[in-house]
């Protein structure tokens, strides 16, 4: 089924001047399209847009009335300013009251409870709302789905990612700066619940090449998307992270609130400013991501499924900007969704280097 939008065409960017979003805007470049590049950095939003030849659009989101302008006859736009906790917000209020589509990159739990319990009135205004059509959390939402589907019934549910070359943008590490002093998550009986930094840990097998690895449970947006798109009441999500790196975690927890402080959140920014934006494009093009989930039920059954993808900075730029290009055919209904909601489980391996 297609669902039309009539003013479908032209479609936005916002945060090209970050790094994740320069990436997004590069992708959409190499595939023919032309977004229009906004962002609150005049001087970087311009000078992509000159290189690229697209349109650039300079604004912030403070001002409702302002912002809504900029979306009027916009059709799409792909949300990549974070830390989405304070961005999601007005830019799903200017989308909804412009009718145009909004999907973000985020990874944030509250962000994705936020969105994706507006469904009604996405409905209502014809928009569609899809949070987290990048990394986080495409991959792992949709082998929740299809372990889901493997496996009905399932009351418990556990997902892990593993990237033995990870490096985390400036933009992710505020975005994590941003959570404190929330430390952990997990889902228990369908509600997430607060847990302690590092709360569990396990091994896992990820599959050949990456093998068995430990890894630590974290906040990870699948811990909201997971129940959305599968029901599964039960939910953790872990990270690839060595025995020291767990031990030395669960050290830090006595001082989790102190790290919540005003002051001491500036002293973190600062130091993150002073690091590199984000993978360089070796690591982008060389790095893998190595994925597996695990569905049970209450008789004892169990479904395991494994994937990797491409590296995740790299990953997120080609599946948003798909996600963009199926929202502009009119593949998806009004409403608020999970990607495999939206597009189906086998969505992520439309992604070029998706293997499992």
């Amino acid at each position: 089924m297609t669902f039309n939008n009539p003013k479908a065409g032209a479609w936005m960017i916002y945060g090209a001047n970050g790094y994740t979003g320069e990436l997004a805007a590069r992708e959409a470049a190499r595939r023919g399209l032309s977004p229009i590049l906004a962002g609150r950095n005049g001087e970087r939003v311009r000078a992509l847009a000159r290189e690229l030849g697209l349109e650039a659009r300079v604004f912030g989101l403070d001002d409702a009335t302002a912002l809504a302008s900029e979306l009027y006859g916009v059709s799409a736009v792909l949300h990549c300013a974070g830390p989405f906790v304070l961005t999601s917000a007005p830019m799903v209020r200017a989308a909804l009251g412009t009718g145009a589509h909004y999907l973000d990159i985020t990874g944030e739990l509250t962000v994705f409870e936020t969105v994706l319990a507006q469904g009604e009135g996405a409905k209502r205004a014809g928009v569609s709302l899809l949070p987290g059509v990048g990394f986080d959390v495409v991959p792992t939402d949709c082998l929740a789905a299809q372990l889901a589907a493997r496996l009905p019934g399932a009351t418990e549910l556990d997902l892990a990612f593993y990237s033995p070359r990870a490096v985390t943008s400036r933009g992710t590490m505020k975005t994590m700066v941003e959570s404190l002093p929330a430390s952990g998550a997990v889902r228990r009986n369908g509600r997430i619940v607060p847990v302690p930094l590092a709360f569990d840990a396990r091994e896992i097998d990820f599959g050949p090449p990456a093998g068995k690895r430990w890894a630590m449970t974290i906040p990870w947006g699948d811990v909201s998307t997971s129940w959305w798109s599968t029901g599964i009441p039960n939910i953790r999500v872990y990270t690839g992270a060595s025995p020291k790196r767990i031990a030395q975690l669960r050290r830090l927890r006595p001082f989790v609130r102190v790290l919540g402080w005003p002051p001491v959140k500036r002293l973190l920014r600062a130091a993150i400013d002073r690091r590199a934006p984000g993978p360089s494009a070796e690591t982008r093009d060389a790095a893998r991501v190595y994925l597996w989930g695990e569905a049970r039920d209450g008789a004892g059954n169990r479904a395991e499924a494994r994937l990797s993808t491409p590296e995740a900075y790299r990953f997120t730029a080609e599946s948003a900007v798909t996600a963009v290009q199926k929202v502009l055919a009119g593949a998806v209904a009004p409403g608020a969704w999970t990607p495999s909601k939206a597009f189906g489980e086998g969505f992520v391996r439309e992604i070029p280097g998706v293997e499992g």
